[in-house]
């Protein structure tokens, strides 16, 4: 059954949720792991594609939308990935039909207290189907 970790940002907003998901990946990564992640629309998945390409020590590299869906790290919002099912980061608010295809799923809760209802709404489903939650206040 799939793993599900929140991980809740600071309210003070000292971290983006784009940031965090970039360390996050870059983490998951390091270890060996294949990550898709699912992001809201092209302009977040860009966004995204920018900050892995950009981090402070190395880059990582990834593919986008469908355009090298061999990659490790994986960036979409176009739908079910064809090749990933090990870790899947959602920054696209609600829960994609596919995410249990996956060993594990990490939420990335907003630090703002008024943008964390999603989040809330996300934490109540998994747990009413019985999924594995785990939360980690960053």
């Amino acid at each position: 059954m799939t793993r599900v970790d929140f991980y809740i940002l600071p309210e003070d907003n000292r971290i983006s949720p784009l940031n965090y998901a970039a360390r996050l990946v870059e983490k998951a990564f390091r270890r060996g792991h294949q990550v898709y992640i699912h992001t809201l629309d092209d302009t977040q998945t860009r966004l995204l594609s920018e900050e892995l390409w950009q981090r402070p020590e190395s880059f990582l590299a990834h593919g986008t939308g469908s355009n090298d869906p061999h990659q490790p790290i994986q960036i979409s919002h176009q739908g079910e990935p064809q090749q990933h099912g090990d870790v899947m980061v959602n920054l696209a608010g609600t829960i994609p039909p596919f995410f249990s295809r996956f060993q594990r799923v990490a939420e990335i809760v907003p630090g703002k207290p008024e943008s964390r209802s999603q989040s809330r709404d996300n934490f109540r489903y998994y747990k009413e189907r019985g999924y594995a939650l785990n939360t980690h206040n960053i």
